[in-house]
C-alpha cells in the first residue's frame, strides 16, 4: 500500500537560499520525471540550472526535490506539460513552495489572506519582520527575521500576491487559470493536509473562496461540482491526477529545446540553439 504523501510541517530555512525560483523548476521539470535519480553532477555537466556552481546546484537539486519529487505524480505530470501559461506556471511553483514550506504557507495563505481582508489591504517590510518573530517564537534573531521578511516577500511578489517591491505593498489576487485550478485540486485530492479541499491555505492565497470559489469549480470541465445549502456534491471526472494529465496534456513526456522559447530558458542553462 502506498504511502501518501504529505504537506511539509517542520520549519526550515531553505526559503533563505531559494525562492520561487519559478525558471528554475521549470528547467527542473523539463529534464526529469522523477523516474530515475538525478545526480547534482549529472544536473552541474548538462547546465541544468545554467552557470551554477556545484554548492549552487546540490541545493537547487535539494530542494526541487522536495517540492516536486515528494509528490511523483505532480513531477511525471508537470515534466509532461511544455505548453504552460506564464501564469499557470507561477501558481503552480507558489502551490508546490507552500507544500514544502510551512513558514511561506502560513504566511501567504493566512497572514496575507488576512492583510488583504483588512482596511487596508497592503503589507510592509517592518510589519513581516514583526510577524515572523511571533510566528518563529523567539527562536531567530532579528537580522534572520529581517533576512526571512525580505524573502518571503519576493517570493510573494514573485508568486503575484503583492504589487510591489516597495513599501507600502498592495495585497492582490493573481491570476489562476482553470487549469491551474483543476491540477491543484487533483493534487489535493492525493494529499495530506490541513484544511479541507475547499477551504484551505493554497486556493485562500489566491483569492479563491466562497462563492467565487464555486462559480470556478462549477465551470471546470474536469470536474462536477454542485451545492445545494450545506450539502456539496462533488464528482471527478479522472480517477487520480495522472487520469488527468493523461487526458489533458500531450502524450509525448520530452520537451524538444526547440518547442521553447530561447529566451526564457537563457538563465536556467538550457544551451541556446543557432
Amino acid at each position: 500500500m502506498s504511502v501518501q504523501p504529505l504537506e511539509a510541517t517542520q520549519v526550515h530555512t531553505w526559503l533563505l537560499k531559494c525562492g520561487l525560483e519559478v525558471e528554475d523548476a521549470r528547467a527542473y521539470w523539463l529534464h526529469t520525471d522523477g523516474s530515475q535519480h538525478v545526480t547534482a553532477t549529472q544536473a552541474f555537466d548538462e547546465y541544468w540550472f545554467g552557470a551554477r556552481s556545484m554548492a549552487k546546484v546540490r541545493h537547487l537539486l535539494s530542494v526541487m526535490r522536495a517540492r516536486f519529487d515528494a509528490f511523483p505524480s505532480a513531477l511525471a505530470t508537470l515534466h509532461r506539460w511544455p505548453h504552460m501559461t506564464p501564469d499557470t506556471r507561477r501558481a503552480i511553483c507558489h502551490w508546490h513552495l507552500q507544500l514544502a514550506d510551512p513558514l511561506y504557507r502560513s504566511f501567504s495563505g493566512d497572514y496575507l489572506v488576512a492583510r488583504r481582508h483588512g482596511a487596508r489591504p497592503q503589507v510592509t517590510r517592518d510589519l513581516v519582520v514583526g510577524w515572523v518573530g511571533v510566528y518563529g517564537t523567539g527562536r531567530w534573531s532579528m537580522s534572520t527575521r529581517i533576512q526571512f521578511a525580505s524573502k518571503l516577500l519576493s517570493a510573494a511578489l514573485a508568486a503575484g500576491l503583492v504589487a510591489s517591491k516597495r513599501d507600502p505593498r498592495p495585497v492582490v489576487v493573481p491570476g489562476v487559470s482553470d487549469e491551474a485550478l483543476e491540477y491543484l485540486m487533483y493534487l489535493l485530492r492525493e494529499i495530506r493536509f490541513e484544511g479541507t479541499l475547499f477551504d484551505n491555505p493554497y486556493l485562500l492565497s489566491v483569492g479563491l473562496e466562497g462563492r467565487y470559489l464555486e462559480d470556478r469549480l462549477r465551470g471546470l470541465p474536469g470536474l462536477d461540482y454542485d451545492r445545494q445549502a450545506d450539502l456539496i456534491a462533488l464528482d471527478w471526472r479522472y480517477s487520480d491526477l495522472n487520469a488527468w494529465a493523461e487526458a489533458n496534456l500531450p502524450r509525448d513526456g520530452e520537451l524538444s529545446l526547440t518547442d521553447v522559447s530561447q529566451t526564457d530558458f537563457s538563465q536556467t542553462g538550457v544551451r541556446q540553439t543557432a
